[in-house]
């Protein structure tokens, strides 16, 4: 199976993960609030979750960087190189081409998007 075909699947689990979680939500009452809440804790914290990468490129004129990283688990995606936007432009001003990183990424606004970088000493 080649890469596409992974991003694809991959990209296909999280929509079907995030409708049911929307349904989920659309038939909570009262007295499921605290399940609720606590299953949206559960998705937040796993979002921040860091993980390994290796700066391959950055463009910042387009907000965006190139990185060889570790499993996503977050976003069900296994380890690859692959090209992300930035929650914050700003983030693109603390690597460079060749820098070891911990990140975490998420969905923002329907794409995929660095919410958090660490440039790794």
């Amino acid at each position: 199976m080649n890469a596409f075909s992974k991003l694809t699947i991959a990209l296909a689990l999280t929509a079907s993960a995030s409708i049911a979680f929307a349904q989920e939500g659309s038939h909570s009452g009262h007295g499921s609030h605290g399940a609720h809440s606590s299953h949206a804790g559960h998705l937040a914290a796993a979002a921040t979750e860091l993980v390994d990468g290796e700066v391959k490129k950055v463009d910042r004129d387009a907000g965006k960087i190139t990185l060889r990283h570790g499993e996503l688990k977050n976003l069900n995606m296994g380890a690859m190189t692959m090209v992300f936007r930035v929650k914050d432009p700003a983030m693109l001003n603390q690597v460079k081409t060749g820098d070891k990183i911990k990140f975490a990424a998420d969905r923002v606004n329907g794409a995929l998007a660095i919410v958090e970088l660490q440039a790794v000493q």
